[in-house]
């Protein structure tokens, strides 16, 4: 007899919040998250990846994008991610950082928005267990700028900047 296996997925809502939907699958029964508490994996770990791979957007190759230009498309990126975990820590990011970042920075930013954001989130806080870091972003200089900007050292309360602070 063929038992059906459950992945749930999560998909957004438009207030932000994370919902789960299910996907069946032939083998056995077994419910897993997407994000899973297991680093070390399990048997149905390539099918996990499948369909992260199925989610991720390939980035568009922009040719002769001013600095300006990439800069304004950055800054609205960074705030209209779809989590507001995400947007938050990517819109306070970019407007402390933006303006001052060379071009190689700003591509490696670009990059970066191209991340799921729950895994941004996570490589972010360091919260490794949940979604381990690729060695992509492993020695990432604006990965490490990101860390140390969600660090909050200066304890401050963190909301969606002005417009005018990018």
């Amino acid at each position: 007899m063929m038992m059906r296996s459950a992945f749930r997925v999560p998909c957004m809502l438009r207030s932000g919040a994370v919902r789960s939907r299910v996907l069946a699958n032939q083998g056995a029964a077994v419910s897993l998250r997407l994000y899973s508490s297991n680093p070390k994996g399990n048997v149905l770990d390539a099918e996990l990846k499948d369909i992260v791979s199925r989610i991720k957007i390939a980035p568009n190759k922009r040719t002769g994008e001013s600095m300006d230009k990439m800069k304004a498309r950055l800054v609205y990126q960074s705030r209209k991610r779809g989590i507001l975990e995400t947007d938050l820590l990517l819109s306070g990011f970019a407007a402390k950082y933006l303006k001052h970042m060379s071009r190689a920075q700003l591509e490696e930013y670009d990059n970066l928005l191209y991340e799921l954001d729950w895994d941004i989130y996570y490589w972010a806080t360091k919260d490794y267990e949940q979604s381990p870091i690729p060695d992509r972003w492993r020695d990432s200089e604006i990965m490490r700028m990101l860390q140390e900007f969600t660090e909050n050292k200066e304890k401050e309360i963190i909301r969606m900047p002005e417009l005018d602070k990018f």
